[in-house]
């Protein structure tokens, strides 16, 4: 069960999950990918007094693509973004737990930053700004303004779920 699920209060449910973009995941898997192909274009093609120096820097390079993989995908697997009928929920970390949240009534406003591929690709990042707390980044996320809209949605859920107070 994830860490959003598991601190829902009463009432309170879901409204959207925020995911990392396939191009992400992509970028993780080619880190070690591509070095491993130049190690194997070395073994096969490289001839002389300078091959040793090939298969040291391919592997440097392997190690470092390997490094790379793991500190990308470990932020994947551990990253949970979402907005609930009350909250927004940034949640990180592997071993220790790291929360940003902001209720949904505290957003003062969300930026999108999307480049020309991240507009053609579908994907973005977003600041979430809020009263008296800090900005929220979060990392690439796919179809970003579609998340910014789910953040107006459920602030319009709460809005509407608040009691109505009928003057006495």
């Amino acid at each position: 069960m994830s860490y959003i699920q598991r601190s829902l209060g009463e009432g309170e449910r879901i409204v959207a999950i925020g995911h990392f973009h396939w191009l992400y995941t992509a970028k993780a898997v080619l880190a070690p990918i591509l070095p491993a192909i130049l190690l194997a274009a070395v073994l096969l093609y490289a001839k002389g007094d300078s091959r040793e120096a090939f298969i040291i820097a391919a592997l440097v390079l392997l190690a470092l693509g390997v490094i790379a993989f793991l500190r990308l995908m470990v932020c994947r697997w551990t990253t949970e973004i979402g907005i609930t009928s009350h909250r927004f929920v940034k949640k990180t970390g592997l071993v220790a737990l790291h929360t940003n949240e902001i209720a949904l009534h505290n957003i003062e406003g969300v930026r999108v930053r999307q480049s020309i591929w991240g507009r053609i690709w579908g994907y973005g990042r977003l600041r979430i700004e809020g009263t008296g707390v800090d900005a929220v980044e979060l990392p690439t996320i796919a179809d970003p303004v579609a998340f910014r809209r789910s953040i107006e949605t459920a602030k319009g859920l709460e809005y509407s779920e608040r009691p109505v107070r009928v003057p006495s």
